[in-house]
């Protein structure tokens, strides 16, 4: 039970593979990508106390030897020291043009891994195997990488594609349940952007998928990758389409900012208060319908995701603040922030075409 999902991008395309028990075949995956026999594996504390030997096991059972670089496990190792330690340590490695560096965890390493592979000797080739649901069909997936900065979240990147994301949905089962949520806000994003059908299913199968049915969290995984991957093939570096993929995104990273990138606010939960938002606003602005945008936040409020900023534990942000924090978009262009809308479930698009006004008054609702 596992699929194979093509990422087509020319030289750079590559597969994604998902489905239960896929760290065990992890050697066999890696060994034809690369003429190096000894791959650095960055990962995280927490990553490394649950699945590194079984990695490293797959990697000698395909004639690999794996380094660990094990680094502090939240949002500050997404930072200069966390680069500056990560490049300098497969520096030491020897990892050169030949070689393959593997990212082992969710969207922090994955990022900075992604990111310190692309500015190493001016590209390594890196690989994929996300241990979170939101890394698995979000953040591994479509080459960006990047850091963090003082003024706000993955402002400093670029883009680099891996060779090879491997999805092993076995290793979901491990997460705590806030951190399952939080991935599965980037699940029903797909469904919320451009598939209604997909929200339909979600809302019939997500307490399934969510409560351990693996072949419906394979479907949810699947579907996920396939609409992110159609996406990043006709719009790799985010001229057009793609920004789609930010629907809740603006609003989500401003309330991260003014949270403090802390565990008051999973990014997930930023994303999840995000979107709903972006609900609100398009039909404040006549977009949408109020019943697709109070659909789309029962839903949210159905699987245990927030669905508005009082959710957001501790003193709420001041709308003034969370503007501030939106000015440092990276997606703002000509001082105008760029808004991902929607005309209904299923049917987002993208617009600079919104008055502050309308914003304010929906962060102070």
């Amino acid at each position: 039970m596992s699929e194979i999902i093509p990422v087509g991008l020319s030289a750079r395309s590559y597969e994604i593979h998902a489905g239960p028990g896929m760290l065990s075949k992890a050697g066999s995956l890696l060994q034809p990508l690369t003429r190096a026999r000894i791959l650095p594996v960055v990962t995280d504390e927490n990553v490394a106390r649950l699945y590194l030997d079984a990695l490293l096991d797959g990697l000698r059972a395909a004639g690999l030897t794996g380094r660990p670089i094990i680094l502090p496990a939240g949002e500050g190792s997404k930072s200069f020291a966390g680069l500056e330690r990560v490049t300098g340590e497969l520096l030491d490695l020897g990892l050169d043009r030949g070689g393959l560096a593997i990212a082992l965890g969710g969207g922090v390493i994955g990022d900075l891994t992604g990111f310190a592979a692309g500015v190493l000797k001016r590209g390594v080739a890196f690989a994929q195997i996300p241990t979170t649901l939101l890394a698995q069909v979000d953040s591994s997936v479509g080459g960006k990488t990047a850091i963090n900065a003082r003024q706000g979240k993955n402002l400093i990147g670029l883009f680099h594609q891996p060779r090879l994301v491997i999805a092993d949905i076995s290793l979901l089962g491990t997460l705590p349940r806030r951190e399952l949520l939080a991935g599965y806000a980037e699940v029903v994003k797909y469904g919320a952007l451009g598939d209604a059908d997909f929200f339909d299913w979600l809302e019939a199968s997500a307490a399934a998928a969510l409560g351990g049915d693996e072949q419906a969290l394979l479907h949810a995984v699947v579907q996920s990758c396939r609409m992110k991957a159609a996406i990043v093939a006709r719009d790799e570096r985010e001229t057009g389409e793609r920004a789609l993929l930010n629907l809740g995104h603006t609003f989500g990273h401003a309330l991260e900012a003014a949270t403090g990138f802390s565990d008051r606010l999973l990014h997930g939960e930023g994303v999840a208060i995000g979107m709903a938002l972006a609900f609100r606003l398009s039909h404040k602005l006549g977009l949408c319908s109020g019943q697709d945008a109070e659909r789309f936040a029962r839903h949210l409020e159905a699987v245990g995701l927030p669905a508005a900023i009082a959710d957001i534990p501790g003193s709420r942000p001041s709308p003034e603040e969370l503007l501030g924090h939106m000015a440092h978009d990276k997606k703002a262009a000509d001082g105008r922030l760029t808004f991902i809308l929607v005309k209904g479930i299923g049917r987002a698009f993208i617009t600079r075409e919104v008055p502050e006004d309308a914003v304010r008054d929906i962060l102070a609702a």
